[in-house]
């Protein structure tokens, strides 16, 4: 594992809503997960889907965002509803816990 591509991001107005998209291989072996990192931050976690499908989600989204995956197909997804400025960031998904391989992202800028 380590290859990651992810997709989705954009410009969108406070209160809207994006999709994420990760592809990669074998995704059903792992734990998968969505991290981010904003301006001038450290990269962070945001949500986390096991492999039986349980979910977990850092404060700041819960309620608003929503994991999942599609294992015949080998996609994450991240839903991202009432989308705010402080959600501005790169977003990655990788292994939780995540594996060295990172993917590029995808930018999610939030506009007030």
């Amino acid at each position: 594992q380590g290859q990651f591509v992810e997709s989705g991001g954009g410009l969108v107005q406070l209160g809207g809503s994006l999709r994420l998209s990760c592809a990669g291989s074998n995704f059903m072996l792992y734990d998968m997960g969505w991290y981010r990192q904003g301006p001038g931050k450290l990269r962070e976690w945001v949500a986390t889907i096991t492999r039986v499908d349980w979910t977990k989600y850092r404060d700041s989204v819960k309620g608003r965002f929503t994991i999942s995956r599609d294992n015949a197909k080998n996609l994450v997804y991240l839903q991202m509803n009432r989308l705010t400025p402080e959600d501005t960031a790169v977003y990655y998904c990788n292994e939780v816990p995540p594996s060295t391989g990172w993917g590029q992202g995808t930018q999610v800028t939030v506009s007030s």
